[in-house]
């Protein structure tokens, strides 16, 4: 998949088929519109191209009261990637891109830019100054701008609609179950080893302190979880293990999010190494305990639950 970025100018002699939207998490809602768009392009001799947005909209206008991440830029590309997908253009959210109207939008991004042919949004999309561009005026301008024009409406499962809002309330109480039904797959957050303060070392318990590319992670507490990555020679190869995401309250008073993960019978240096958790059960909350010691004595206590956990699961 090639990606284009704001600075950069895509080959407008190629016309393309194109769907528009956030795509936070790519959840089932969003798989089965990359799935509509990947069959329109090839049915219509078009390359499939997405259109998103960094930062997200709400985090640009209300950082304080955006909601939560359920991906990384990364990691939404990565998602993007797996679908299929030709191209994205990543636009730079700013105030220059946030003023621009509709019908400029329409004429400018999608005719001139970007030689749209076939355009498939969400049944709830806005688009341009003020949210104004709604789906009435995409099929006004497609006729005089030689494009078609579809809406793809919501997925349900279970009668309930497949939405990011939803799965980041599912994480928020630590239920993977339902946030793993939505996704389509067991959520994940992926990031390169770092050197942390080498607490787990010291204590007998080493662990890998992986790089979160936000401070506001949309689940917390102790895990477990499979990691891929870990293993050079065969990359996705599960490995298995228990993870705490949190602040660490025990060791830091007001410490930013940290995601430690300590795998199962493994003792390789991994420093710099992309890996990918996989996150398949909560065991509990986040804790402070009085001390260290009682804070070791949990630890080990998470890594034998874990290991039932995943004996009783398979």
């Amino acid at each position: 998949m090639q990606i284009w970025r704001s600075k950069t100018s895509p080959n407008q002699k190629t016309p393309i088929a194109l769907t528009i939207g956030n795509f936070d998490g790519v959840h089932l809602g969003h798989q089965a519109m990359l799935s509509r768009l990947r069959s329109a392009a090839d049915r219509l001799g078009l390359a499939a191209c997405v259109m998103t947005f960094e930062p997200h909209p709400r985090e640009f206008f209300a950082p304080d009261q955006a909601p939560t991440r359920l991906t990384s830029l990364r990691e939404k590309l990565e998602q993007l990637a797996v679908s299929g997908i030709d191209f994205t253009r990543v636009y730079r959210f700013n105030y220059d891109f946030a003023k621009i109207s509709p019908e400029d939008f329409i004429t400018r991004i999608l005719e001139k830019e970007h030689s749209v042919r076939w355009l498939l949004v969400g049944d709830d999309f806005r688009f341009g100054s003020r949210r104004a561009g709604d789906f009435d005026l995409l099929m006004r301008f497609s006729k005089t701008k030689h494009f078609e024009v579809e809406k793809m409406t919501s997925v349900l499962i279970d009668n309930e609609r497949v939405s990011s809002t939803r799965i980041r309330d599912a994480l928020e109480i630590g239920d993977l179950q339902t946030a793993q039904r939505f996704l389509g797959r067991p959520y994940s957050i992926s990031g390169r080893v770092t050197h942390g303060d080498k607490l787990g070392q010291k204590l007998g318990i080493p662990t890998a302190n992986i790089q979160i590319r936000h401070n506001r992670p949309p689940l917390s507490g102790i895990f477990v979880v499979k990691v891929r990555g870990a293993i050079k020679s065969s990359p996705m190869q599960g490995l298995k293990g228990v993870a705490s995401l949190g602040t660490r309250p025990t060791i830091h008073e007001n410490g930013l999010p940290v995601l430690e993960v300590h795998l199962f019978d493994f003792n390789q240096t991994i420093y710099g190494y992309h890996l990918q958790v996989d996150f398949i059960h909560k065991l509990r909350n986040e804790e402070k305990y009085p001390d260290m010691k009682s804070l070791v004595r949990q630890i080990n206590q998470d890594i034998i639950d874990a290991k039932a956990y995943l004996q009783n699961h398979g």
